[in-house]
């Protein structure tokens, strides 16, 4: 056994595992192998660079699925995420944008356009990796965002501080480091930014909005700001937030929180803000600082997180190796995510979901565990197909062998003894595993998978 760090003490198949698994949605064994012989900082390097990797064949996405194309119901842009998280070369790009979809959250529920909602995560897709300052320029011209919190009511005759309240306590730095007289002189610079055509609808839905400036209705008065006066509008404003040490704080502490545990260490948030605050708020080289960093590598954040629901549903589907192809069918694994509790494009609130623990409840752990279980349950699946024809290759396998062999190649799937006490238990009721009687064999295989993905350590990432 390879060990990456002897001081973490991850091997190489765990800790490029668990890359995967927390910058992307998981990987296969295949793909986990082969990045380890590329090694773990190349691998790194690729995955901050989505843009070396091929996009999706979408001819063919369209062709079979006409309906992304148009993209006018919701539930059809869920599914659309999902076949991308299942299916890309570029894994951190989906996981990035469903970061700052969690954090700008931003809800179909009110401005019922389902089109701006998908190209508010195509623009997230686009800037995630970007500078700070630029993503939130174009966040705050967001149609979507706009229309969510109301600022196309914000007017020099009328301020209204929605989105300059937000951008300042949930997007960019937090409370207690700006007073209300910031939040008003903020909403004022945004003054104008609007949208075009309202109300307008095409005979397939509602017409795109695009962002547009009203200067009649922008007030050109001196603002002062975070301590800086001047005659601010809203890229003025933006400027200025993301210079503070504050700013810095609060991405590295979401970004934390998001990609390495459900608790906060704020040395490791610290090393992470001096990364923002040294670049210009460089939104690459965090992430790249993050997953290079002790504290992502090492055991205390191994399978340390709730998995939420994405990560859960995508993984599965990527485990067994299911929906390679652009087929209805994924709709309705889509739906299992607002089963769970995370409707992709409508957050509950624009404070997002509250993560960690709160993902489970007793009725989404059911619901969590039949969807796996009967994911992992067909043995012509691709993905359980590997597994079974990897095991036959070790030969006749022990209970104890037959179990451990299988928690490897479901994660690797660290287990706590008494939850490996009965898996080993309960296949030894029918002694070693034999590949003599393959249909004997595969209902064997698929029994045990079913048990590990019902099991509390399953439920981690």
């Amino acid at each position: 056994m390879v060990v990456s760090d002897p001081v973490k003490g991850l091997t190489d198949i765990e800790l490029m595992a668990h890359l995967f698994r927390r910058a992307g949605f998981s990987a296969t064994r295949d793909e986990i192998e082969a990045a380890v012989a590329k090694g773990y900082e190349a691998t790194v390097d690729d995955l901050v660079h989505p843009e070396r990797q091929p996009d999706l064949d979408y001819a063919e996405i369209y062709r079979y699925w006409p309906d992304m194309l148009q993209a006018t119901r919701v539930e059809v842009n869920n599914a659309h995420w999902l076949y991308r998280m299942v299916n890309t070369k570029k894994p951190l790009e989906e996981k990035m944008a469903l970061f700052w979809h969690m954090l700008f959250a931003t809800a179909f529920n009110k401005a019922n356009n389902a089109r701006m909602s998908n190209r508010q995560i195509a623009m997230f897709r686009r800037l995630c990796l970007g500078d700070f300052k630029t993503l939130l320029l174009e966040l705050s011209k967001d149609p979507a965002m706009i229309f969510w919190l109301d600022n196309q009511e914000n007017t020099k005759h009328v301020h209204n501080e929605n989105y300059g309240r937000e951008l300042l306590e949930l997007f960019s730095m937090g409370i207690g480091n700006y007073t209300e007289d910031d939040v008003k002189d903020c909403a004022r610079a945004f003054t104008g930014w609007g949208y075009s055509h309202m109300v307008k609808n095409g005979p397939y839905g509602r017409i795109p909005w695009e962002f547009e400036f009203h200067p009649e209705l922008h007030d050109y008065g001196e603002k002062t700001f975070l301590g800086e006066t001047g005659n601010f509008d809203g890229e003025d404003i933006i400027d200025i937030i993301v210079r503070q040490p504050a700013t810095a704080q609060f991405i590295a502490k979401r970004l934390y929180l998001h990609f390495v545990a459900d608790q906060v260490d704020q040395e490791a948030v610290d090393e992470l803000a001096e990364v923002f605050m040294r670049t210009g708020g460089d939104i690459r080289e965090v992430v790249k600082a993050l997953l290079l960093s002790d504290t992502f590598r090492s055991t205390k954040s191994y399978y340390a997180m709730v998995k939420s629901p994405a990560d859960h549903v995508a993984g599965v589907v990527r485990l067994v190796g299911d929906h390679t192809f652009p087929e209805y069918g994924i709709q309705r694994v889509a739906d299992e995510l607002t089963y769970m509790g995370e409707m992709l494009l409508n957050p509950p609130s624009v404070e997002g979901w509250h993560t960690g623990k709160e993902w489970i409840d007793t009725g989404i752990l059911v619901e969590r565990i039949n969807f796996a279980a009967g994911m992992v349950a067909d043995p012509n699946k691709p993905g359980v197909r590997a597994i079974i024809n990897r095991l036959q290759a070790e030969g006749e396998l022990s209970p104890e062998r037959f179990v451990d062999s299988t928690l490897d190649l479901v994660g690797p799937l660290p287990v706590k003894p008494n939850t490996r006490d009965t898996l080993v238990n309960h296949v030894s009721h029918e002694g070693p595993l034999t590949f003599g009687d393959a249909d004997a064999a595969d209902r064997r295989v698929t029994e045990l998978l079913q048990l590990i993905v019902a099991t509390r350590e399953f439920q981690f990432n």
